[in-house]
């Protein structure tokens, strides 16, 4: 049996992706700024009275499940150790 392929409807697919072109731009922009976040959370981390690393170790682990999660809607899978468990290596 054979496929018919509707050209109107690839198209309209076409132009809705060229429509998501700011949508992208705006996730790719909160992926990374994320990241910048994560990168100060970790920093502080390295210092931080005992008492408040449990605070900062669930803003790191919130915060690298938004990126993991980011990238996903992005397409971007290419980075192995975000799919993988988090782990601290001292």
């Amino acid at each position: 049996m054979a496929e018919i392929i509707d050209f109107a409807e690839i198209q309209e697919a076409r132009r809705k992706a060229r429509a998501r072109v700011p949508e992208r731009e705006n996730l790719e922009r909160a992926v990374q700024l994320m990241r910048e976040n994560l990168a100060v959370v970790a920093s502080e981390l390295v210092d931080a009275p005992r008492e408040d690393q449990a605070e900062l170790l669930t803003r790191v682990e919130r915060l690298a499940a938004m990126i993991r999660y980011g990238m996903r809607m992005l397409g971007d899978t290419g980075d192995a150790r975000l799919d993988g468990p988090f782990s601290i290596r001292s």
